[in-house]
Protein backbone atom coordinates (compact mmCIF):
# COMPACT_ATOMS: atom_id res chain seq x y z
CA UNK A 1 0.00 0.00 0.00
CA UNK A 2 1.49 3.48 -0.91
CA UNK A 3 2.12 5.93 1.59
CA UNK A 4 -0.01 8.86 2.16
CA UNK A 5 2.54 11.43 3.95
CA UNK A 6 6.16 11.39 2.32
CA UNK A 7 8.63 9.11 3.40
CA UNK A 8 12.29 9.19 1.26
CA UNK A 9 15.54 7.59 1.92
CA UNK A 10 18.42 10.04 0.58
CA UNK A 11 19.60 7.25 -1.61
CA UNK A 12 16.53 7.49 -3.76
CA UNK A 13 17.41 10.60 -4.42
CA UNK A 14 18.75 12.14 -7.39
CA UNK A 15 21.67 13.93 -6.58
CA UNK A 16 21.02 18.13 -7.68
CA UNK A 17 23.78 19.45 -10.40
CA UNK A 18 24.99 22.48 -8.48
CA UNK A 19 27.23 25.00 -10.49
CA UNK A 20 30.29 25.58 -9.18
CA UNK A 21 30.45 28.85 -10.72
CA UNK A 22 27.53 29.76 -8.05
CA UNK A 23 29.46 28.43 -5.40
CA UNK A 24 28.64 25.17 -5.19
CA UNK A 25 31.59 23.28 -4.94
CA UNK A 26 29.78 20.56 -2.24
CA UNK A 27 30.97 16.55 -3.44
CA UNK A 28 27.13 15.40 -3.49
CA UNK A 29 23.90 17.50 -2.63
CA UNK A 30 20.31 16.14 -2.30
CA UNK A 31 16.96 17.40 -1.64
CA UNK A 32 14.76 14.79 -0.30
CA UNK A 33 11.59 16.87 0.47
CA UNK A 34 10.86 19.83 -1.19
CA UNK A 35 7.54 22.29 -1.89
CA UNK A 36 6.89 19.35 -4.34
CA UNK A 37 6.17 17.20 -1.37
CA UNK A 38 3.41 19.61 0.25
CA UNK A 39 6.30 20.68 2.78
CA UNK A 40 6.75 24.71 3.32
CA UNK A 41 10.38 24.39 3.64
CA UNK A 42 12.90 22.46 1.88
CA UNK A 43 15.43 19.71 3.87
CA UNK A 44 18.79 19.25 2.35
CA UNK A 45 21.68 16.46 2.55
CA UNK A 46 24.96 17.44 1.64
CA UNK A 47 28.41 15.86 1.63
CA UNK A 48 31.63 17.34 0.94
CA UNK A 49 34.65 15.57 0.84
CA UNK A 50 38.04 16.72 2.43
CA UNK A 51 38.49 20.50 0.72
CA UNK A 52 35.40 20.83 -0.63
CA UNK A 53 33.41 24.04 0.15
CA UNK A 54 30.30 25.92 0.30
CA UNK A 55 31.48 28.74 -0.79
CA UNK A 56 30.16 32.69 0.01
CA UNK A 57 26.60 32.79 -0.17
CA UNK A 58 22.98 34.30 1.74
CA UNK A 59 19.52 33.53 1.01
CA UNK A 60 18.02 36.69 1.39
CA UNK A 61 13.97 35.09 1.66
CA UNK A 62 14.99 32.35 4.36
CA UNK A 63 16.80 31.56 7.35
CA UNK A 64 18.71 28.33 7.33
CA UNK A 65 19.30 25.77 10.21
CA UNK A 66 22.18 23.39 9.36
CA UNK A 67 23.42 20.24 11.59
CA UNK A 68 26.74 19.17 11.26
CA UNK A 69 26.90 15.33 11.89
CA UNK A 70 30.32 14.16 10.42
CA UNK A 71 33.69 15.87 9.81
CA UNK A 72 35.49 19.12 11.31
CA UNK A 73 35.62 22.64 9.20
CA UNK A 74 35.72 26.17 8.87
CA UNK A 75 32.35 28.05 8.64
CA UNK A 76 31.96 31.89 7.62
CA UNK A 77 29.48 34.34 8.73
CA UNK A 78 30.05 37.78 7.80
CA UNK A 79 33.40 38.95 8.76
CA UNK A 80 33.98 36.27 11.64
CA UNK A 81 34.98 32.59 11.38
CA UNK A 82 34.98 29.50 13.69
CA UNK A 83 34.95 25.98 13.62
CA UNK A 84 32.44 23.57 13.86
CA UNK A 85 32.26 19.59 14.78
CA UNK A 86 30.06 17.30 14.33
CA UNK A 87 26.70 18.20 16.96
CA UNK A 88 26.96 21.50 16.33
CA UNK A 89 23.57 23.28 15.28
CA UNK A 90 23.68 26.50 13.49
CA UNK A 91 21.00 28.97 12.34
CA UNK A 92 22.23 31.40 9.54
CA UNK A 93 19.91 34.24 9.53
CA UNK A 94 18.22 35.32 6.13
CA UNK A 95 20.22 37.92 4.52
CA UNK A 96 23.63 37.13 6.31
CA UNK A 97 26.50 35.90 4.12
CA UNK A 98 27.88 32.52 5.14
CA UNK A 99 30.19 29.81 4.04
CA UNK A 100 31.83 26.13 4.95
CA UNK A 101 34.68 24.68 4.45
CA UNK A 102 35.56 21.33 5.22
CA UNK A 103 38.86 21.03 6.92
CA UNK A 104 39.16 17.21 7.29
CA UNK A 105 41.89 15.15 5.64
CA UNK A 106 40.85 12.00 5.13
CA UNK A 107 36.66 12.10 6.04
CA UNK A 108 33.49 13.28 4.34
CA UNK A 109 31.60 15.74 6.45
CA UNK A 110 27.96 15.55 6.01
CA UNK A 111 25.21 18.60 6.60
CA UNK A 112 21.77 18.16 7.31
CA UNK A 113 19.96 21.57 6.66
CA UNK A 114 16.59 23.38 6.55
CA UNK A 115 15.50 26.50 4.18
CA UNK A 116 12.86 27.17 6.51
CA UNK A 117 9.90 28.29 4.97
CA UNK A 118 11.73 28.09 1.35
CA UNK A 119 10.21 25.41 -1.31
CA UNK A 120 13.41 24.85 -3.09
CA UNK A 121 16.47 26.61 -3.31
CA UNK A 122 15.46 29.39 -6.02
CA UNK A 123 12.47 30.38 -3.12
CA UNK A 124 15.41 30.46 -0.97
CA UNK A 125 16.73 34.02 -2.73
CA UNK A 126 20.26 32.19 -3.24
CA UNK A 127 23.03 34.43 -3.84
CA UNK A 128 26.35 33.77 -4.53
CA UNK A 129 28.99 35.91 -2.96
CA UNK A 130 32.29 35.37 -3.60
CA UNK A 131 35.07 32.40 -3.26
CA UNK A 132 37.01 31.77 0.01
CA UNK A 133 40.76 32.52 0.10
CA UNK A 134 43.43 31.25 2.08
CA UNK A 135 42.71 34.76 4.35
CA UNK A 136 39.40 33.62 5.07
CA UNK A 137 40.67 30.37 6.40
CA UNK A 138 43.36 31.98 8.18
CA UNK A 139 41.30 34.35 9.95
CA UNK A 140 41.52 34.62 13.93
CA UNK A 141 38.29 32.24 15.30
CA UNK A 142 35.58 33.17 17.51
CA UNK A 143 33.75 31.31 19.78
CA UNK A 144 30.46 32.56 18.81
CA UNK A 145 28.96 34.52 15.91
CA UNK A 146 27.43 38.17 16.31
CA UNK A 147 24.16 37.03 14.81
CA UNK A 148 22.34 34.04 14.05
CA UNK A 149 23.09 31.02 16.63
CA UNK A 150 25.78 28.29 17.21
CA UNK A 151 25.77 25.44 19.43
CA UNK A 152 26.67 21.97 19.85
CA UNK A 153 23.90 19.33 21.34
CA UNK A 154 26.96 18.40 23.80
CA UNK A 155 26.70 21.19 25.84
CA UNK A 156 22.25 21.31 25.63
CA UNK A 157 20.63 20.00 28.89
CA UNK A 158 17.87 17.08 27.68
CA UNK A 159 14.52 18.00 28.68
CA UNK A 160 12.53 16.85 31.60
CA UNK A 161 9.67 15.58 28.97
CA UNK A 162 6.46 14.00 30.89
CA UNK A 163 6.21 10.26 30.37
CA UNK A 164 2.56 10.47 30.39
CA UNK A 165 2.17 12.70 27.80
CA UNK A 166 3.41 10.02 25.40
CA UNK A 167 7.10 10.98 25.86
CA UNK A 168 9.08 7.79 26.29
CA UNK A 169 12.13 9.14 24.51
CA UNK A 170 15.20 7.90 26.47
CA UNK A 171 16.90 11.96 25.62
CA UNK A 172 15.02 14.57 23.91
CA UNK A 173 16.92 17.96 23.40
CA UNK A 174 16.33 21.34 21.86
CA UNK A 175 19.71 22.77 20.83
CA UNK A 176 17.87 25.89 18.65
CA UNK A 177 14.21 27.10 19.66
CA UNK A 178 12.66 30.28 21.24
CA UNK A 179 14.78 30.00 24.30
CA UNK A 180 17.51 31.06 22.25
CA UNK A 181 16.14 33.01 19.78
CA UNK A 182 14.70 31.06 17.11
CA UNK A 183 10.75 31.26 15.68
CA UNK A 184 11.64 27.44 14.77
CA UNK A 185 12.99 24.58 16.75
CA UNK A 186 15.37 21.98 16.14
CA UNK A 187 15.41 18.60 18.29
CA UNK A 188 17.24 16.29 18.79
CA UNK A 189 16.03 12.92 19.86
CA UNK A 190 17.89 9.43 21.06
CA UNK A 191 15.41 6.48 21.48
CA UNK A 192 17.25 3.43 22.68
CA UNK A 193 15.93 -0.09 21.86
CA UNK A 194 12.53 -0.34 23.15
CA UNK A 195 12.04 3.44 23.67
CA UNK A 196 9.21 5.55 21.72
CA UNK A 197 7.25 8.39 21.41
CA UNK A 198 3.66 7.66 21.29
CA UNK A 199 1.10 8.75 19.11
CA UNK A 200 0.17 12.57 19.42
CA UNK A 201 0.19 15.53 16.68
CA UNK A 202 1.06 19.05 16.68
CA UNK A 203 -2.32 21.15 15.61
CA UNK A 204 0.16 24.13 15.46
CA UNK A 205 3.42 23.16 12.72
CA UNK A 206 4.51 20.93 10.57
CA UNK A 207 7.37 18.52 11.50
CA UNK A 208 9.92 17.32 9.35
CA UNK A 209 12.94 14.67 10.49
CA UNK A 210 15.86 12.70 9.12
CA UNK A 211 16.81 10.01 10.72
CA UNK A 212 20.76 9.54 11.61
CA UNK A 213 21.08 6.17 12.14
CA UNK A 214 19.30 3.25 13.79
CA UNK A 215 16.58 1.47 12.19
CA UNK A 216 12.23 1.46 13.84
CA UNK A 217 8.66 1.59 12.47
CA UNK A 218 7.62 5.28 11.93
CA UNK A 219 3.35 6.00 11.85
CA UNK A 220 1.74 9.02 10.06
CA UNK A 221 -1.95 8.96 10.17
CA UNK A 222 -2.93 5.43 8.48
CA UNK A 223 0.92 5.11 7.35
CA UNK A 224 3.21 2.27 9.13
CA UNK A 225 6.58 2.15 7.52
CA UNK A 226 10.14 0.71 8.17
CA UNK A 227 12.73 3.59 9.02
CA UNK A 228 16.49 3.36 9.26
CA UNK A 229 19.37 5.70 8.86
CA UNK A 230 18.89 8.25 5.65
CA UNK A 231 15.39 8.62 6.48
CA UNK A 232 13.12 11.66 5.49
CA UNK A 233 10.17 12.30 6.72
CA UNK A 234 7.27 15.18 6.50
CA UNK A 235 4.20 15.63 8.75
CA UNK A 236 1.55 17.88 8.09
CA UNK A 237 0.12 20.07 10.55
CA UNK A 238 -2.42 18.10 12.60
CA UNK A 239 -1.25 14.32 11.37
CA UNK A 240 -1.10 12.06 14.04
CA UNK A 241 2.48 10.36 13.84
CA UNK A 242 4.59 7.88 16.40
CA UNK A 243 7.84 6.63 16.33
CA UNK A 244 9.57 2.96 17.83
CA UNK A 245 12.70 1.55 18.11
CA UNK A 246 12.37 -1.93 17.49
CA UNK A 247 16.42 -2.40 17.59
CA UNK A 248 17.48 -5.09 20.63
CA UNK A 249 20.58 -3.29 20.25
CA UNK A 250 21.52 -0.63 18.29
CA UNK A 251 19.48 3.00 19.22
CA UNK A 252 17.68 5.36 16.77
CA UNK A 253 19.02 8.89 16.41
CA UNK A 254 16.90 11.37 14.67
CA UNK A 255 17.24 15.73 14.20
CA UNK A 256 14.11 17.12 12.85
CA UNK A 257 12.17 20.58 13.27
CA UNK A 258 8.92 21.92 14.47
CA UNK A 259 8.29 24.75 11.29
CA UNK A 260 7.45 27.67 13.08
CA UNK A 261 7.04 26.48 16.36
CA UNK A 262 9.84 27.66 18.97
CA UNK A 263 9.11 24.88 21.40
CA UNK A 264 6.76 22.41 22.06
CA UNK A 265 4.17 24.20 23.58
CA UNK A 266 4.13 26.27 20.39
CA UNK A 267 4.06 23.29 18.19
CA UNK A 268 0.17 22.36 20.10
CA UNK A 269 0.93 19.22 20.90
CA UNK A 270 -1.57 16.58 21.53
CA UNK A 271 -1.05 13.34 23.11
CA UNK A 272 -3.42 10.42 20.90
CA UNK A 273 -2.52 7.25 22.67
CA UNK A 274 -0.28 4.14 23.11
CA UNK A 275 1.45 2.61 19.96
CA UNK A 276 -0.18 -1.30 19.90
CA UNK A 277 1.38 -4.45 18.60
CA UNK A 278 -0.93 -3.76 15.36
CA UNK A 279 0.68 -0.61 14.77
CA UNK A 280 4.29 -2.14 14.55
CA UNK A 281 2.91 -4.07 11.49
CA UNK A 282 4.48 -2.58 8.79
CA UNK A 283 1.85 -2.06 6.02
CA UNK A 284 4.14 -0.82 3.08
CA UNK A 285 7.52 -1.41 1.31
Amino acid sequence: MPLKYPLVHVVDVTPENMKKGEGWAISEFRLPITGEHGSSTTIFHSIFRPGSTHAKHLHSRCDEIAVYLKGHGTVGQGNERTEVRPGHCRVMPKGVEHFFHNETKDEEGLVIGFYVGAKDVADTGYEFRGAVTEADLRAPRTSRFSEGILVNVEDVKPLQMDARDGWNITDFRMPIGRHNGSSTALFWAKFMPGAVHKKHRHDNCEELYYVIRGHGVAGAGPDRAEVRGGHVHYIPKGVEHFMYNTSKTEPLEVIGIYIGAGSVAETGYVYTGDVTAADLEVRTA
